[in-house]
C-alpha cells in the first residue's frame, strides 16, 4: 500500500540562512508575472532587493538574452547580473541508467559558473544565466507519485544497491541554485522521507550552506574533480579544485553520500602525470569513512562545433585544447545531438589507462562507470 506521505509530503522546515556568492551580482531579474508573484518568486526577489525587474511572457523567449549573438561577448557578464523566474510547465521524470535510475524535473536551468565544456548554454542559445522555477511544491509532488509508483528498488544496479536514484541537476549546478531559493532544500528535505529513493547532483562549487540541510543520507553529491591545469584554463567561476576536496569529508560528516565526478577527461601531453597526482593527493587527505563509501563516474570530453564557435568569441584559448580534430570524430548522441568525441581506439586505450591509474593510486575508489 503506497504511504500517504509519498504524495503529501510534510511541509519543509525553515531553510538556514543562507550566503549569495559574488558570482551572483545581480542587477536584473527577468519574471513570468506568475513566478514574481509566487511564494518562491517573492523569497528570490527579496535575495536581491536592489535589481530590477524585468516582466516577460515566458522565461524561454527573451530576446535579449536568448539567441542573441551579441551575448558572447558578455558572456561572464550575464551570468553574474542576470536572473530569470518562470514557471515549469512541463514536470516529467525520463529514465537516464547511468549517474542515476531518473532525471527529475529541473527546478532551475542555467548556471552562473562557466565552464567552457558545458553543453547547457546550447539549450537556449549563447546567453544562459540562471532561472528558477518557482513551482517548487509541484515539481515536489510530481516527483512524490513517481516514487511510490516505482516501489521499493528489488535489484541493485550501478546506480544504487537500494535506493532509485534521481538527478536533480541535470541543467544546472544545485549547489549554487542553492544560494538564490530554498528550492533545493525543499527537495533534500522531500527525500528525506522517501526511503526507497536517492537525490543525486554534481557540483562545482561548494556551498556549506548544505552542511545545514541534514540530508541523512538520502542525498548523494558528486563532487567534479579534474587536474588544476584543466581547471584553471577551463572551470572559470567554480570552486577550486582544492576546495572541492577539502569539503568531501565535511559533506560526509554532514550525512550525505559523497561520490566522485572526474569530468570531463582531457587528452593532452601529460595528462597521465596530471591525474596520478590528483589521485595520490586524494589518498592522502580523503579520511577513511569519506573513502568507504565513495565511487566515481569517469567522463571523458564531449564537444559540439556550436558550442566551439561560441567559445570562441569570449574564451579561445580554451579551444585550444577542447577542440582538436586530429584525435576526434564525430559521434551522435543518445539525444540525438551530433558531437565530437575522441576517436574510438584513442579513447578506449585512455579509458583503460585511466581506470589503471585509479586502481594503483586509489584502490578504495570505485569506479561505476567509465566511458
Amino acid at each position: 500500500m503506497t504511504q500517504p506521505s509519498l504524495f503529501e509530503p510534510e511541509p519543509p522546515p525553515a531553510a538556514p540562512p543562507v550566503t549569495v556568492p559574488r558570482l551572483l551580482q545581480v542587477r536584473r531579474i527577468w519574471a513570468e508575472p506568475a513566478a514574481a508573484a509566487s511564494a518562491r518568486g517573492q523569497q528570490v526577489l527579496s535575495r536581491f532587493p536592489d535589481a530590477e525587474v524585468v516582466p516577460v511572457e515566458s522565461h524561454w523567449q527573451i530576446p535579449e538574452l536568448h539567441g542573441n549573438e551579441g551575448s558572447v561577448a558578455r558572456w561572464v557578464r550575464v551570468k553574474t547580473e542576470d536572473l530569470v523566474l518562470g514557471v515549469k510547465k512541463s514536470l516529467t521524470t525520463r529514465p537516464n541508467g547511468r549517474s542515476a535510475d531518473w532525471i527529475a524535473p529541473s527546478a532551475a536551468n542555467g548556471c552562473a559558473m562557466a565552464c567552457a565544456y558545458c553543453y547547457v548554454p546550447r539549450r537556449k542559445g549563447y546567453a544562459n544565466p540562471v532561472t528558477v522555477f518557482t513551482n517548487i511544491e509541484a515539481i515536489v509532488a510530481h516527483l512524490g507519485r513517481h516514487v511510490a509508483r516505482q516501489g521499493p528498488k528489488h535489484e541493485p544496479n550501478q546506480c544504487d544497491p537500494d535506493a532509485w536514484v534521481y538527478d536533480l541537476g541535470e541543467n544546472s549546478d544545485c549547489s549554487v541554485d542553492a544560494a538564490i531559493s530554498d528550492n533545493v532544500a525543499d527537495l533534500v528535505h522531500a527525500f528525506r522521507g522517501w526511503p526507497t529513493a536517492k537525490a543525486s547532483f554534481a557540483t562545482k562549487h561548494v556551498n556549506r550552506d548544505l552542511l545545514a540541510l541534514d540530508p541523512q543520507g538520502r542525498t548523494r553529491i558528486r563532487f567534479s574533480l579534474m587536474p588544476e591545469r584543466d581547471a584553471r584554463l577551463l572551470d572559470l567561476r567554480t570552486s577550486p579544485i582544492g576546495e572541492r576536496i577539502a569539503a568531501v569529508d565535511d559533506f560526509v560528516a554532514a550525512g550525505y553520500e559523497v561520490h566522485l565526478n572526474f569530468s570531463p577527461v582531457l587528452l593532452r601531453p601529460g595528462w597521465q602525470q596530471d591525474w596520478r597526482e590528483l589521485l595520490q593527493h586524494l589518498d592522502d587527505v580523503l579520511g577513511e569513512r569519506a573513502k568507504a563509501q565513495a565511487a566515481v563516474e569517469v567522463i571523458f570530453l564531449t564537444h559540439n562545433q556550436g558550442l566551439h564557435e561560441v567559445n570562441l568569441g569570449w574564451h579561445p584559448k580554451a579551444e585550444e585544447v577542447l577542440w582538436r580534430p586530429e584525435v576526434q570524430e564525430t559521434k551522435r548522441s543518445q539525444n540525438g545531438a551530433e558531437n565530437v568525441r575522441y576517436r574510438v581506439g584513442l579513447k578506449q586505450r585512455s579509458v583503460a589507462e585511466l581506470t589503471g591509474l585509479i586502481g594503483e593510486h586509489a584502490p578504495w575508489l570505485r569506479v561505476r562507470y567509465a566511458f
